[in-house]
């Protein structure tokens, strides 16, 4: 038998300390939350993807009471941008995400945003890893309160991932 051990190395940035390109990426995932379609969950997700040619590409994301039937924020943007551009790679993805579940109603939408940032689900990661697979590293900029978590690629979220079929 022989045990190995999985790490994830990655930084985390006040909002303020972060490059001007990340900030509007990171602005413009925050915008999305606000076309979120969360009747259900309340939680309401955006992510916005910085394609290689600058432009930036957005998603939320769209529930439904057939529960498969929604979709991720995170795929709602990277199925975008793979439809809009296609062959183009993907750099980089922010994703934020807010709820008023635990706020009172009055309370500004700021401070509805996480604390802690969030990172994608399972599916979300494998929609992502085939993109970063096909045409290079995602850097993943994970919004939060208290501090902007900043991965070198996708495939740090998935440990033990599967690119080939």
């Amino acid at each position: 038998m022989e045990e190995r051990k999985i790490e994830t190395n990655y930084k985390v940035f006040g909002y303020d300390e972060l490059a001007a390109e990340d900030r509007e990426l990171v602005d413009a995932a925050k915008a999305m939350t606000r076309t979120s379609h969360a009747p259900y969950s309340k939680f309401h997700v955006g992510a916005a993807i910085r394609m290689a040619n600058g432009g930036i590409v957005r998603g939320s994301n769209q529930e439904n009471a057939a529960f498969s039937s929604g979709t991720c924020a995170e795929r709602t943007a990277c199925f975008q941008a793979s439809a809009l551009y296609p062959g183009m790679p993907m750099r980089k993805i922010a994703i934020a995400a807010w709820t008023r579940l635990h706020h009172p109603e009055d309370a500004p939408e700021e401070l509805c945003f996480q604390n802690k940032p969030i990172s994608p689900c399972g599916s979300c990661r494998q929609a992502l890893l085939e993109y970063e697979a096909a045409y290079g590293p995602i850097e993943v900029l994970l919004y939060g309160r208290d501090g902007v978590a900043v991965l070198p690629s996708v495939a740090s979220l998935l440990p033990l991932c599967f690119t080939t079929f």
